[in-house]
């Protein structure tokens, strides 16, 4: 059986390393999406109470600090610190599952909720035992009617089988770039707009109705599901010493096989892009970490997957994504695309987004079809250099981030662009699949 949130994957992924297949196990072994019974057999029902450290057990808050978890949302901020924050203050707190996965280039969590709901559900139940929350919100966009659905209905497979102890809710928001920040989804809980808040309190302190509140991407709640089964040194016998376990990666592009995998931390950004069924052309670079991530030379395909490799590169692993770019495809024209989609996708509550972020896309713009004059590069870099850490959010971080790696990786051909106009590929459509570039109807 396959639902529409998996058929554009293969059975590719039935190539996994050994001690690879964790949060895809199941469907790595039978193809298809696990129902609770099958997610029942496997793994049995959620440990609550070992989790709070019963007789013999490690509390979860410890095991997931053991375990190094950090998240899969993008920030890579340790689980465990945001399990304690929420736990150490008064009043009964809330859980939010962020399965929004507003990166466009990004299909991990989408995918992970359809074959493995029942694992993100358990750690998100997992964790409102931690922190002593008796609601758990999931989030969704709300254009993404058959994931809606799948989810759906795992939750009423577990209403039906009296699973769970606490209430767990199903909620569609509009899908914008920003609407997946955490406190766009507390804000639009609290029956506001989806944009972020940038003003304090902080939201494991005053978040959903003025109550400590955790937001956990869907991945990382997976992880959390099974170290609170296996435990932290289970968790620790793949990845890095560094950095412990496997993420999911999208892998996309010049690939004979776009595909979810499921890789161990520190595996070799070559080694995914062969697993995805190697290129299908001669590759001019690699975008790491989507919209909001960086180009990376080919030069550089051998680097681990790991915070501590990609650091140098000024790189991060960012939301788990591997765009592969072809030789023959502009990277100025696909950077352009994506700034012009980002500046549309702002909240505009600053000024990094209502006049930098358009400011940048046009310069870019300009840059990739030709129409630049001599100063526009100093004054590309110049804006470029003011997005980060103004902003209300890290949107403008991202894109700022984005644009300065393409002038990095793209050198040879900004000079072309400068000195003789745009290159032959720029006219050619799109390598990279983008969204429309248009503002959202609605941020509520």
């Amino acid at each position: 059986m396959s639902s529409p949130a998996t058929a554009p994957f293969t059975r590719l992924h039935l190539s996994a390393a050994p001690g690879e297949a964790r949060l895809l196990a199941d469907w790595y072994a039978t193809g298809r999406p696990a129902t609770l019974n099958d997610h029942l057999t496997r793994y049995g029902p959620a440990p609550v109470a070992a989790a709070l450290g019963g007789r013999g057990s490690m509390p979860l808050v410890e095991a997931v600090e053991a375990a190094r978890l950090t998240g899969r949302g993008g920030a890579g901020f340790p689980t465990a610190r945001k399990l304690r924050a929420v736990a150490e203050h008064r009043g009964r707190a809330v859980v939010v599952v962020n399965a929004m996965e507003s990166e466009p280039a990004s299909r991990k969590d989408q995918f992970l909720s359809a074959v493995a709901p029942h694992l993100v559900l358990d750690g998100a139940v997992l964790a409102a035992a931690a922190v002593g929350a008796d609601t758990v919100h999931v989030c969704l966009p709300r254009d993404r009617s058959a994931q809606y659905r799948q989810l759906s209905a795992a939750l009423d497979e577990r209403r039906r089988a009296r699973l769970d102890l606490v209430r767990l809710r199903l909620h569609a928001l509009p899908h914008t770039y920003v609407s997946s920040e955490s406190t766009s989804l507390v804000r639009w809980l609290n029956g506001g707009p989806a944009q972020p808040q940038g003003s304090p309190p902080r939201t494991h302190e005053r978040g959903v109705d003025r109550r400590p509140t955790l937001v956990n991407n869907a991945e990382t709640l997976a992880h959390l599901a099974l170290i609170a089964r296996y435990g932290p040194d289970w968790y620790r016998q793949a990845g890095t010493p560094d950095e412990p376990g496997t993420t999911l990666v999208t892998v996309s592009g010049a690939v004979a096989a776009p595909s979810v995998l499921e890789a161990a931390l520190g595996t070799p950004m070559t080694t995914l892009l062969a697993r995805a069924g190697e290129p299908t052309e001669p590759l001019r670079a690699v975008l790491l970490g989507g919209f909001a991530g960086t180009w990376l030379p080919t030069a550089h395909l051998d680097t681990p997957l790991a915070r501590r490799d990609l650091a140098p590169l000024g790189a991060a692993p960012g939301a788990g994504v591997l765009v592969a770019l072809p030789r023959a495809a502009c990277g100025l024209s696909e950077t352009a695309r994506m700034l012009t989609y980002l500046a549309a996708h702002s909240a505009r509550q600053c000024g990094p987004c209502r006049l930098g972020l358009p400011a940048v896309a046009e310069d870019f713009t300009a840059l990739a079809v030709g129409r630049a004059d001599p100063g526009l590069l100093a004054q590309l870099r110049h804006r470029t250099g003011l997005l980060p850490d103004r902003g209300a959010c890290r949107h403008p971080d991202g894109a700022a981030r984005l644009a300065a790696s393409a002038l990095r990786a793209f050198a040879d051909d900004v000079d072309h662009h400068l000195a003789h106009g745009p290159c032959l590929a720029t006219d050619q459509p799109p390598r990279i699949p983008i969204p429309p570039a248009t503002p959202p109807e609605t941020w509520r």
